[in-house]
């Protein structure tokens, strides 16, 4: 081999390898300029949100169904494993409320219910969902989060929120599930064994978080604090009503003496990572479900993602966060914990708190995992309605019952797929009711799309302008219609265009010329290609032409490689709906 060959033998370049392995590990971006300011703000903001997560993590993991410590560890593996794939520099991934209702509502299937073990089942529901989000990073569909309209996902979501409600007001109480369905007396007498300990202990609670809520932060505000000690202070109410039921719980012997439920044991440490969760049978009826975990747990990461990015000029990349969430329910799944996706009430909470990277969420995660393994003995007396008071003052922001007003006002469908969305969650189900919200969702668009908006456009006087006919005083011609079509030609709305087509030619018989306005169509398919053939025919048998203007580029390459243009002889395609109107007017 000659010199001059050897030199033009290119080698990988180090640059380009460095730059693909920090497209996959962001954190490797962040940490090249990360400075001891940047630390001090994690710092602060790791410490705050640890304090969450602690309740947290027990909350839904008992609301899931599962042992307390299914939550805590799902705290910690995770959340590392999200740090340095995420590129989100603030977003909380662990246990979520609206995850572990839909864990619940799977778990409860009598064919799970008939294998046991349901802790087995939640794992495998993380690791298929996990594997799920991984699909479809390698099917690059990080955009799937468009085909979920807003309206669907807020109607979910306060669905999902009033059943997390009703299912923790019975544990304020130490109140069982009701059987009685519509016998009014049952109810009287179900009512009737709550137990007043664990109310008042409930009650309690639930007085100290609304407290700590916005009434406290307001007379902060007053006080002229920093924002970043209010955020402290209010945000430690959680862990203060945890500590002061637990502390009335244990002093007084409350659990024994009168019953109140408590967490219970939580092993100290650590599971063993391992795979220990194939179960071919469990795998199979537990993947329908899976999948809507994972796609709900995307949307709503995604999105929380997206808002505190916005907050600071940074940005998501969808797809990136599919490996991320993806890798983190494996990760969860090996180190025995429940689904995790991105929560909003930590991931605001770390950023308010002053959080700059996710060494704020890995110094959380190492605060977890230090309490964990030293003092979990703490956990088992936290009074189980306790932690129901702080799911529920956590849900209920979930319920936005005005938004489907809102929704309603602005556009018919989609408050029709809002509310349908809701009720179908309440009745239905979970997995149902999401999937006919977006049925519905489909639905409207489909109709919308066969009913195109069309209109009749004359001139604006001593102008070029031309406008709706209904809207505007406009100039038009007794022998010359001008229709603007405001949606590409497919299938599924040419016969409407016909029929109004049909319709203004019979109402104004006179004419000799139509012209189509084509600024708005960017597609014209093979069926209405027919269509529009078929009413150049008819026209041409009636003595009256079919002209087009203004019609796009990849239209009109479309349009000659038939003979439509050739077709429309003597009618012409024109530039402008100007030239048009100069020439055939």
């Amino acid at each position: 081999m000659t010199q001059h060959n050897i030199r033009n033998i290119r080698l990988p370049s180090l640059k380009s390898n460095q730059h693909q392995i920090a497209h996959y590990f962001p954190i490797i971006q962040w940490l090249k300029n990360y400075s001891r300011e940047d630390f001090n703000g994690d710092l602060f903001a790791g410490i705050i949100t640890a304090i969450l997560l602690v309740p947290q993590g027990i909350a839904y993991a008992i609301l899931a169904g599962l042992q307390p410590e299914m939550g805590l560890y799902a705290s910690i593996l995770p959340t590392a494993c999200y740090a340095l794939l995420g590129t989100s520099r603030t977003l909380s991934v662990g246990p979520v409320s609206i995850a572990a209702i839909m864990i619940a509502s799977a778990l409860s299937a009598p064919e799970i219910i008939a294998l046991g073990d349901a802790s087995q089942s939640a794992v495998i529901l993380a690791a298929e969902s996990g594997l799920m989000m991984l699909l479809m990073a390698v099917l690059r569909m990080g955009n799937l989060i468009n085909f979920i309209s807003h309206p669907v996902l807020a109607g979910f979501t306060s669905g999902a929120a009033l059943l997390i409600i009703g299912s923790q007001i019975t544990q304020l109480a130490d109140l069982k599930t009701p059987s009685c369905g519509l016998a009014l007396d049952c109810y009287q007498n179900y009512l009737h064994g709550y137990n007043i300990i664990t109310l008042t202990i409930g009650m309690t609670t639930l007085s100290v978080l609304i407290f700590f809520g916005k009434p406290l932060t307001t007379l902060l505000k007053k006080a002229q604090l920093p924002l970043t000690l209010i955020t402290a202070i209010s945000k430690c109410g959680p862990l203060l009503a945890i500590f002061l039921a637990t502390l009335a719980v244990t002093y007084y012997d409350l659990h024994l003496q009168k019953g109140v439920a408590v967490v219970g044991a939580v092993p100290a440490g650590f599971p063993s990572l391992n795979l220990n969760f194939i179960s071919l049978e469990k795998w199979r009826l537990l993947l329908p479900s899976s999948i809507f975990i994972a796609l709900i747990a995307y949307v709503e990461s995604v999105a929380i993602a997206k808002v505190t990015a916005n907050l600071r000029g940074e940005k998501i990349i969808p797809n990136q966060e599919l490996i991320a969430l993806g890798a983190a329910n494996l990760a969860t799944a090996v180190s025995g914990g429940m689904a995790v996706a991105g929560g909003f009430s930590r991931t605001m909470v770390n950023f308010s708190a002053g959080a700059r990277t996710q060494m704020a969420m890995l110094i959380a995660a190492g605060i977890l995992a230090v309490a964990v393994t030293f003092f979990s003995d703490w956990f088992a007396d936290i009074p189980k309605a306790a932690l129901a008071a702080i799911i529920i003052v956590a849900v209920f922001r979930l319920v936005r019952i005005r938004h489907i007003i809102h929704t309603w006002n602005y556009d018919r469908g989609d408050g029709i797929a809002e509310l349908v969305t809701l009720l179908g969650v309440l009745v239905l189900g979970i997995e149902k009711g999401i999937s006919l919200g977006i049925i519905l969702t489909l639905a409207s668009q489909l109709r919308k799309t066969s009913q195109p908006h069309i209109a009749v456009v004359g001139r604006i006087p001593e102008t070029e302008h031309y406008r709706n006919i209904k809207r505007h005083a406009v100039e038009t011609w007794h022998h010359l219609l001008l229709v603007r079509i405001d949606e590409s030609l497919t299938f599924t709305n040419i016969s409407y265009v016909e029929d109004y087509l049909a319709d203004e030619l019979n109402r104004q018989p006179n004419i000799k010329h139509v012209v189509l306005i084509f600024t708005s169509v960017s597609d014209i398919d093979a069926t209405a290609l027919e269509a529009l053939e078929k009413i150049n025919e008819g026209l041409q048998r009636s003595g009256k032409t079919l002209n087009i203007s203004e019609a796009k580029g990849p239209v009109l390459d479309k349009l000659h490689k038939t003979d439509f243009i050739a077709q429309l002889k003597p009618g012409k395609v024109f530039f402008r709906t100007e030239d048009a109107a100069k020439e055939l007017g």
